[in-house]
This record gives C-alpha cells, structure tokens and sequence, in this order.
C-alpha cells in the first residue's frame, strides 16, 4: 500500500520544511537541473505537491495522496492518481521520468523502476533525487525516523543500492550530482553543486534506457 497517510494528514508541515529550508531546497533544485536533459514530454513520478515539477518546467505527475495531488494541480501539474509500482500510462510515451525524494517511500523499489523503465521511451532518462543513506544526513534521518511523521515508515537506501536496482532494470550511463554538505539547520546560503557521491547528502543520478 502507497505511504500516504502522512502527507493527506500533514500536508502544511510538509510545505513548511521546504520554506523553512529554503536554501537547501534551492541547492536540490540546482542539482536536478545540471543533469536535467531537453524533452519534449515528461512525467514526475511522486509529484507531491509539485514544488520541484513547477520549477523545473514539468507538466505530467502521478501521486497517490489526494491532498498533495490538489495542491500540484494548483502549481499548474496535471496530476494523475497512481503509484510508481503501476504507472497509469502507456509504453515508450515520455523523453524523462523524474523521481525526487520518493524513493524511501516505494513499496517496491524494483518494480517501480521496471515502471519508470517502460514508460521512457529508447534512449530516454530516468533522473532521481534521493538522499544517500549513508550521509551524515541519511544517517540522521535513519536513526530517528521514528520520530518523524513522514519517515516513520521509510526504507533508505545507499547510492550502491540504487545503482544496482537500476542496472538490474536495465539503466546504463550513470551520471551523479551532489549537494548539501552540511546540517541543515547550519545552511546559511545556496549549497554548491558538485559532480559524483560521497559527500553531499543529496545525490541526483541520470540513467538512460538502452
């Protein structure tokens, strides 16, 4: 079952994260958007409330959770009811699947991007925003994500692991960004943006479908 008793119940607090963080959400943004390819179609799977679709120009979402789906489609998202595990489209029909910070929240990892997989067309990419578990961050939110309402029920997952669940899939022609080098509450300004992993707790990976 998708996750979304959180964000039906919680949805103002989720909004308010990203305008309490505004720098780190900014730096998130900047990260996607260096590996952010021209399209002419594309979809962003666990849209949410549409605070990364609107700015980055994408028009499609799919989101299981009717409270954060009203507020994309204010932002301007056409967003379709559906989860990753059983995308509500046809094969080969988009240039670019996104995916940013929906990853903890799948009921099953391989078969959501065996979804995403299908859905891109040949020679398309799947780009995924996630935060690495293994970060100073991802270790933070691991050990006390019981205390957090929308990651009470979680599954982080390393860069390492993700890159072996895209490559089981099919993905190849892996590209990396990175940011957020340190404790949110010290984020004084826009984070830089740094190609590869392993230090910032934000990673952006670009896979292509062969």
């Amino acid at each position: 079952m998708p996750k979304v008793e959180p964000f039906e119940k919680h949805t103002n607090q989720y909004e308010e994260w990203f305008q309490n963080n505004a720098f780190a959400y900014e730096s998130e943004l900047n990260a996607i958007r260096r590996l952010l390819p021209w399209g002419e179609t594309s979809v962003e799977i666990g849209v949410g409330s549409g605070l990364f679709a609107a700015p980055l120009g994408i028009t499609v979402g799919v989101e299981p959770s009717n409270a954060m789906a009203a507020l994309a489609r204010q932002r301007g998202i056409n967003v379709v009811g559906g989860v990753a595990e059983a995308l509500p489209f046809d094969d080969n029909r988009f240039d670019l699947a996104l995916m940013v910070t929906t990853l903890c929240f799948l009921d099953d990892i391989e078969a959501s991007f065996r979804e995403v997989f299908r859905v891109i067309k040949p020679g398309g990419c799947f780009i995924c925003g996630f935060v690495d578990r293994e970060s100073f961050l991802g270790k933070i939110y691991e050990k006390y994500k019981d205390q957090n309402v929308f990651y009470r029920h979680a599954t982080f997952f390393s860069i390492e692991e993700v890159i072996v669940h895209l490559q089981k899939t099919g993905f190849h022609d892996f590209s990396f960004t990175q940011t957020i080098f340190r404790a949110l509450d010290e984020i004084r300004d826009i984070e830089p943006v740094k190609n590869g992993y392993g230090e910032g707790a934000f990673v952006v990976v670009r896979a292509t479908k062969q």
